[in-house]
């Protein structure tokens, strides 16, 4: 058995490079032309029709691939960054970016094109989660979906990268209850969250459901786009515009002539921005209420100029508003984190991020799709082969980044093994004289502390003149995450070790030591050969 294995190094992120041409078996679009039956009071566009345009298509691109019915189990957060006005036309495209077991990932792409100018804008991008089934009877069997096979460089990025979602996705809920905090609630010039409440029932009709007699995701998110609107302008008087609904998961299915009970409040204010929260609750004539989905939206309300107004604080109700109104500031917290971490240019952030419990999802998802981001450029340069081992350059502006990539004779699993335990390195590295491990954050993400010879012998940027910097050791610290693949080891989902520099509080730069930095150092380790 041969291993690939690659080493990278870069100092920042690069923009992004123009989509290959191909044509994807998964790949649908749907353009629609926006009516005044599809606009709010605005001749916007109404958000709740958007969903429901883009469900159907990311459900259409589903059962593409999968060959039999799917539903809507999840929907990543959706930024909105502009609206679409009346007359204008909604371009969507979705296709499904890797199925996994029984799920997969769809990429959902909203471009909005003005037919008299010929301009064409991004709206959103989401990602949105499909499960398969397929009934026999009484019986419900679920169908195990076949592999995605990559074609483009873009597509293997986003191949790759959807494990990394994935593994976000699985602990949301964790984070959040992470997240919480028991601050004090000030009360003082606070609106009451009881009069931002509304409730409104819903009758699933046959026009509202899919082919499965299930009603359809997006109608349900419209529906509660529709009732947060409601809450959000009782709390501003004033018109809202919706920003931001996060991520969120369907409980469980609705079908033709279950009634829907729709509560929402605003959670919380901020500063420029609300957050509503919306419940859907599930029933017959007969038989208790199920909870089917629960979504927490972020509105902003603009003034003449197109800014954002200051809002009142709210006061929440006692006990369970309290519990969300806490709930809000931590989900704050999570888009806060997410913007910095993983939405940011590298150039705008340091290259040491400070490492906290609470953002340590956000770093190691970073850490890993960064990487892969890097690895899958196709403008690497071979620039030496030497012994059979290659090096590769790949410069972009002020980037510079290095590839060495070498075939040994070593099972994959084993060289993974190897090479993830950096406590072992200073054995076989020269360059690593110390490795200490500081933390084990869980089974795949651990901080380690590096004590390396100093590079910078009195370079611009060193804290130590020519003289005092020869002998001066430079030492770092690194969040590492190692990754193995979900389909046992193929190119476009390889084991992953992947090492950046964090900041901690508890070990800060010392005169005795360089402190270095690095944006992204990784190992890549590929099946070539089955046995």
């Amino acid at each position: 058995r041969n291993t690939s294995v690659s080493l990278c190094s870069r100092e920042e992120e690069e923009e992004e490079e123009e989509e290959e041409e191909s044509i994807n078996p998964t790949e649908v679009k749907m353009s629609q032309i926006v009516m005044p039956c599809h606009s709010n009071h605005q001749q916007e566009l109404s958000v709740g029709q958007l969903l429901k345009w883009m469900d159907s298509t990311a459900c259409l691109s589903a059962e593409r691939h999968a060959g039999s019915p799917c539903v809507t189990a999840s929907m990543d957060d959706i930024h909105f960054e502009h609206t679409i006005r009346v007359g204008q036309v909604v371009n969507i495209r979705a296709k499904v970016n890797r199925a996994f077991n029984t799920s997969m990932e769809v990429g959902i792409h909203v471009i909005c094109e003005d037919l008299f100018c010929g301009r064409h804008w991004r709206v959103c991008h989401a990602y949105a989660t499909f499960v398969t089934q397929r009934k026999f009877t009484d019986l419900t069997l679920q169908v195990i979906l076949k592999p995605i096979v990559p074609r483009t460089q873009k597509e293997q990025v986003e191949y790759s990268v959807a494990a990394e979602r994935r593994r976000v996705r699985m602990v949301h809920d964790d984070i959040i209850k992470d997240l919480l905090s028991h601050g004090a609630i000030q009360h003082d010039d606070a609106v009451a969250a009881e009069r931002t409440k509304v409730e409104s029932v819903e009758l699933v009709l046959p026009p509202h459901a899919n082919h499965q007699v299930t009603t359809f995701g997006g109608q349900i998110m419209a529906w509660m786009v529709n009732v947060a609107v409601i809450a959000a302008s009782r709390l501003c008087q004033a018109h809202p515009t919706l920003r931001t609904i996060d991520m969120f998961t369907f409980r469980g299915p609705s079908q033709v002539g279950d009634r829907l009970l729709l509560k929402t409040i605003v959670n919380n204010t901020f500063k420029n921005s609300m957050e509503v929260g919306v419940r859907a609750e599930a029933y017959q004539e007969e038989g208790s209420n199920r909870h089917i989905n629960s979504a927490f939206m972020t509105f902003e309300v603009l003034d003449d100029h197109r800014k954002p107004r200051v809002l009142p604080r709210i006061r929440p109700e006692p006990l369970e508003g309290e519990r969300r109104f806490q709930e809000a500031i931590a989900r704050k917290k999570i888009r806060l984190d997410r913007k910095y971490i993983i939405s940011c240019k590298q150039g705008e952030v340091p290259l040491s991020v400070p490492w906290d419990p609470r953002n340590q999802v956000y770093l190691s998802y970073n850490n890993v799709s960064a990487l892969k981001m890097l690895a899958a450029k196709n403008s690497w340069r071979l620039s030496s082969e030497k012994n059979k081992v290659r090096l590769y350059t790949l410069e972009q502006k002020s980037m510079l980044s290095f590839r060495v990539e070498s075939e040994v004779d070593v099972p994959a699993q084993r060289a993974f093994g190897l090479l993830a335990e950096l406590s072992n390195r200073p054995s076989w590295d020269t360059h690593y004289q110390r490795c200490e491990l500081i933390h084990q954050v869980d089974d795949d993400d651990f901080l380690y502390r590096v004590v390396t010879p100093s590079v910078c012998r009195g370079a611009v940027g060193c804290p130590t003149s020519a003289s005092q910097g020869e002998g001066i050791l430079q030492d770092f610290i690194l969040l590492a995450s190692k990754r193995m693949p979900c389909s046992h080891g193929s190119v476009e989902d390889p084991y992953v070790i992947a090492l950046r520099s964090v900041s901690l509080p508890t070990h800060p730069p010392t005169e005795h030591y360089n402190r270095g930095e690095t944006f992204i150092k990784y190992f890549k380790i590929c099946l070539l050969c089955p046995w």
